[in-house]
């Protein structure tokens, strides 16, 4: 099995044994404190995007159910001033990306956008939806695993490496916030396809 067909099995194409809950998009909503825990504890500042993940199906159905949810984010732009951009990255996956200086926006947006597929028959082509961080530098992620219906930290560093340290100071902090992935079997990493981009660039 090659490496994103590793991801694409962890994140979502997996057999329904993997999944340990039906994946709820109510749990995005504990991102909302989780940035004030991000900054205040760990000075940890959002980057001002955040992106939902999902493997498309050829069918005029799927294609409208997308359509439905650009118009839902449209209308939802109209209010917050939330910008938002789809396309197809080179491993095939497809990316809602949405960018916001307001943290409680782009979550309000991910969820949205998650809901609606759910809500369309189409939650199992939901892979992730991923919240991007910054420290001196450094960058750190949290990603909500539909498949697992759990959250857990990324830490990317050069060479397709992750900072261990921070990983665990992550997690040590946000256990007990946010519904955290216990086997980290599942801490699976989304590198970007760009040497310091984020996973969805």
């Amino acid at each position: 099995m090659g490496l994103f067909d590793s991801l694409r099995s962890v994140l979502g194409m997996s057999a329904e044994a993997d999944a340990t809950r039906d994946a709820d998009p109510e749990d995005l909503f504990g991102m909302s404190t989780a940035y004030m825990t991000m900054e205040a504890d760990l000075g940890y500042d959002h980057v001002g995007a955040a992106a939902l993940c999902f493997s498309s199906v050829d069918s005029t159905d799927f294609a409208d159910t997308v359509d439905e949810v650009e118009a839902i984010l449209h209308a939802g732009s109209e209010e917050t001033g939330t910008t938002f951009e789809l396309y197809e990255d080179s491993h095939g996956w497809e990316w809602v990306v949405l960018e916001d200086d307001d943290p409680e926006d782009l979550v309000t947006s991910v969820h949205f956008a998650a809901d609606e597929f759910i809500e369309q028959g189409y939650g199992s082509r939901l892979l992730a939806a991923v919240f991007g961080f910054e420290k001196d530098g450094q960058r750190a992620y949290w990603i909500y695993s539909f498949r697992r219906g759990a959250y857990y930290p990324f830490a990317p560093e050069r060479g397709k490496e992750q900072n261990e340290q921070v990983l665990h100071k992550l997690e040590s902090v946000l256990d007990g916030e946010l519904g955290l992935e216990p086997d980290k079997e599942y801490w699976y990493p989304m590198w970007s396809d760009r040497t310091g981009g984020h996973p969805w660039e």
